[in-house]
């Protein structure tokens, strides 16, 4: 089985406080549902339409495992906190094997 990413792109953060807010529930809830983070931050540089934003990366098992990470209790509430503090793209991917 082929293993997932989970891709978040902030297009923009227009309230830091609800981003930690949202921060301080997601990581846990994602790391207790197997997601192993691989990269948080801002890119060091983008070509094309990239954007400057912050962006993570997390790794699961499966394209199963980041789905029901992303629709557990745990990163729903995650997401009540973040609200309308940011705006992102958000895609699961499975990974070559």
């Amino acid at each position: 089985m082929a293993k997932a990413y989970w891709f978040s792109v902030y297009r923009s953060i227009s309230s830091p406080d609800k981003l930690a807010a949202y921060a301080k529930l997601a990581g846990p809830s994602i790391t207790a549902a197997g997601g192993k983070f691989l990269v948080r931050g801002a890119p060091a540089k983008v070509y094309e339409a990239g954007q400057t934003e912050r962006t993570v990366l997390i790794e699961f098992e499966s394209v199963a495992a980041a789905i029901a990470a992303h629709d557990s209790p745990g990163y729903q509430a995650a997401l009540a906190a973040l609200g309308d503090g940011a705006v992102r793209d958000i895609r699961i991917v499975e990974g070559a094997e």
